[in-house]
């Protein structure tokens, strides 16, 4: 039997329920006592797992009456999903955070392989860390694909 920590429990579960939803609310508290655990590691689960680069919007409401609504982003409107990634970061972008923008931008179908990974080498550390605005310029790159994929009809 194959053993799972309690995140992957959660993000399993909920993937599971999206399967049949675009949208989910959920209550942070309600989830802890699901999973015995306490609400934080809900809060890691969606921050981590439930982000724009694997596909997800979330947004909370705190209070009394306070949820979670985690919704699927609709990946035909390929505008508007580049749009929202693009805005994920600033000036600075880490090679991991780069790297995971391209991996969905690939399981999307809105790359292909050969152009993920020549994207990929690009953006890569032993590429660009030799300069110490590395990040800048990663994310300058980032950024200029983002726009002319989002501007170019790709079908």
């Amino acid at each position: 039997m194959s053993r799972h920590n309690t995140s992957d429990l959660i993000e399993a579960y909920l993937k599971k329920i999206l399967e049949d939803s675009e949208m989910i609310e959920i209550r942070r508290t309600e989830m802890a006592d699901l999973f015995n655990c306490v609400p934080s590691q809900i809060n890691y689960v969606i921050n981590t797992r439930f982000t724009i680069q694997r596909g997800y919007v979330v947004e909370s409401k705190r209070g009394g009456g306070g949820y979670i609504r985690i919704e699927k982003i609709k990946i035909s409107d390929n505008h508007r999903f580049l749009e929202q990634v693009d805005q994920l970061f600033d000036d600075t972008i880490d090679e991991k955070n780069a790297f995971a923008i391209i991996q969905k931008l690939y399981e999307e179908d809105i790359l292909t392989k050969t152009e993920g990974n020549l994207i990929l080498a690009a953006l890569a550390k032993n590429t660009l860390g030799r300069f110490k605005n590395e990040d800048e310029i990663r994310a300058g790159m980032l950024h200029a694909v983002l726009e002319r994929l989002s501007y170019e009809d790709r079908k």
